[in-house]
């Protein structure tokens, strides 16, 4: 636990503790418990809730265990509660892509060869440990584990959770109902059922498993300070490093091609045609075994709004924005609306209008991150092994050595800036028509000189 966490006495809107509000989180993941810090440190009584049981005393964690890269916008979340250095204490740094082709050789390119800035590579059961610790050094926050929300009237802040080996309903209630209950959230569920709000879902056409490369004698059997991709078109491979010195391996593919798969015999010889140089590193059994034991699961992408309900219900992280896992920002984006809304709140606003400024502040962000994480599967499948991307990536980290403040790559303002998604987007938009502007001048002042030499020739 760390010490840096104070208990602050004020409600949501600086008021004295008497007149705090009771908040109930729908969500013991990292962004509810990030959330629940968050309104504990305000002076809140906050209510955690999560329908599985407590990860820190589970044999077994359900769901997806896929790492995560944490990057700036997660690290500046974790900071305000006082839990950045203990979380890196532990994660691996990670300064760029190891991209493997077909033959097996690798090739590097790094994220940011300027400032040296990285991701770092955080276990998600370690990470959300740390951070139901923390909320465990709260006296205003109790945690309800398996407690799973079955109806919500959010005009009136009513609740009813069926509770594990209990045989009736619990009903409860709360001035505010937080939903940080990932991408099929229940309290989102009741937001659609009220005018104005907009909601869509897509299904993309790839799915994904997961997969293990072991550590062999106690070491990493790659480089571990990468992000290690294996690029092949309409699929690829990617791994992420392991404080055990495994890598977690996360293979995506569409799901015609994993249907063409079924015996074991196509499965190796799959790999030894596109994945050659890994196979021995998961081992055939080992690869037999992860792969046929469950089917590929497919991913999501949602954009909704608005993201409350008056000043009675709100809804955070994959349960406002869930997102396609290409980006990395998933959590990164989760955690950072738990940055904007506290910052909001600490405003003072009445709290309807403090939650409407939320919704305004984030939504067209939201929709830039969503966008953004769908492009960067195609990045990372296809464009990485392209010479095209290698020379933009050159100009880029060579206009950003030379204009640090004026020119700064996508990547960069994703991923190692707090710069808002969709002036990310707009940022790059501006490079681009800068650069085409420029080599449209290059080639016609190119042409106009070959043809006045020319025309000196002639005469």
């Amino acid at each position: 636990m760390s010490r840096s966490i104070k208990y602050i006495q004020t409600d949501v809107n600086g008021a004295a503790e008497g007149q705090r509000r009771r908040v109930a989180i729908i969500g013991a993941g990292l962004v509810g418990s990030l959330a629940a810090l968050n309104f504990a440190r305000m002076g809140n009584d906050v209510h955690l809730y999560e329908y599985r049981e407590d990860i820190r005393t589970a044999e077994l964690v359900q769901g997806r265990s896929i790492n995560l890269a944490l990057s700036q916008r997660g690290r500046k979340a974790l900071a305000a509660v006082g839990l950045e250095e203990q979380v890196l204490a532990t994660a691996i740094p990670m300064r760029g892509r190891m991209l493997h082709n077909v033959r097996g050789r690798t090739s590097i390119v790094l994220y940011d060869p300027c400032t040296k800035q990285c991701l770092y590579s955080v276990g998600r059961k370690q990470l959300n440990e740390v951070l139901l610790n923390a909320c465990d050094a709260f006296p205003n926050i109790s945690c309800h584990f398996e407690h799973k929300l079955t109806t919500a009237n959010i005009r009136e802040g009513q609740m009813q959770f069926k509770v594990a080996h209990e045989e009736q309903l619990i009903s409860t209630s709360a001035d505010l109902v937080v939903g940080c209950d990932g991408a099929f959230s229940s309290l989102r569920q009741q937001l659609v059922r009220t005018p104005g709000f907009n909601y869509s879902q897509e299904y993309i056409a790839t799915g994904y498993l997961e997969l293990c490369i072991p550590a062999k004698n106690g070491e990493f059997q790659m480089p571990p300070n990468y992000l290690h991709i294996w690029p092949r078109d309409s699929f690829m491979m990617i791994a992420l490093p392991n404080q055990d010195k495994s890598f977690t391996v996360t293979l995506s593919m569409p799901f015609e091609v994993f249907a063409q798969l079924k015996t074991h015999q196509q499965l190796l010889d799959f790999f030894r045609q596109h994945y050659m140089d890994a196979l021995p590193l998961i081992g055939e059994e080992q690869l037999i075994k992860d792969f046929f034991k469950t089917r590929p699961q497919h991913l999501l992408s949602v954009k909704c709004k608005p993201y409350h309900f008056a000043d009675k219900a709100l809804i955070l992280g994959d349960a406002a924005h869930a997102m396609v896992p290409y980006y990395g920002q998933g959590m990164n984006a989760g955690m950072e609306d738990v940055t904007l809304l506290t910052s909001i709140l600490n405003e003072q606003l009445p709290l309807d209008e403090a939650l409407a400024k939320f919704t305004e502040s984030r939504w067209q962000d939201a929709f830039a991150i969503c966008d953004l994480a769908m492009y960067n599967y195609v990045e990372m499948r296809d464009l990485t092994k392209r010479l095209s991307f290698r020379c933009r990536k050159w100009l880029d980290t060579t206009l950003f050595r030379l204009f640090p403040r004026q020119w700064v790559p996508l990547y960069n303002s994703v991923s190692f800036s707090s710069m808002p998604y969709s002036q990310c987007i707009a940022n790059r938009q501006w490079q681009d028509r800068l650069l085409h502007k420029t080599l449209s001048f290059s080639l016609l002042a190119s042409c106009l000189v070959a043809g006045a030499i020319y025309a000196r020739r002639l005469r």
